[in-house]
């Protein structure tokens, strides 16, 4: 089976430009820095050469997921959705029934999720289990800090900020 990874266009651009990054500046310093290092002579006492090419090595690694998450990636326009039920790109209010404390989160792709934020991976627990639901829903979350409850207050599709200006 396929697996597909929705994102934004922003999340896409995102894996792209590292991917440009990575290509255009990186690998080429390490190959200069691999070129370099070969000139200090022994190699199996060359720290920099070793270092080098874990470097290199990290590097086509990332370079390897990046173009794997880019061949499988399905960009999505949230604006685009029906947001009645919680779906990708969904806000999401809902209010812990034991504390009465209210968290909002935004549902979006695994490239693109930033907790702090409160935007959370469409393949984190939390955003499974609310997928799908809506608005007076109550919802049981296993959490690594034990199991809470909460109910949904509010789906909405609001404009996403990705990062802080």
């Amino acid at each position: 089976m396929e697996k597909i990874e929705p994102m934004t266009l922003f999340g896409y651009n995102k894996l792209q430009a590292e991917v440009k990054y990575l290509r255009e500046v990186r690998r080429p310093q390490i190959v200069k820095d691999i070129e370099e290092a070969l000139g200090y002579g022994d190699l199996k006492e060359n720290a920099e050469y070793h270092a080098a090419k874990e470097n290199q090595k990290l590097i086509d690694i990332r370079l390897a997921e990046l173009a794997e998450l880019i061949g499988s990636s399905k960009i999505v326009d949230p604006s685009e959705l029906e947001h009645s039920r919680v779906s990708f790109g969904s806000t999401v209010v809902m209010v812990d029934l034991a504390t009465d404390e209210e968290s909002t989160y935004t549902i979006v792709g695994g490239c693109e999720s930033n907790p702090d934020m409160g935007l959370i991976s469409f393949n984190s627990p939390l955003a499974k289990q609310l997928l799908g639901r809506e608005e007076g829903d109550e919802i049981k979350v296993q959490l690594p800090n034990g199991t809470k409850e909460f109910e949904v207050i509010e789906i909405r599709y609001q404009e996403i900020v990705f990062e802080c200006h």
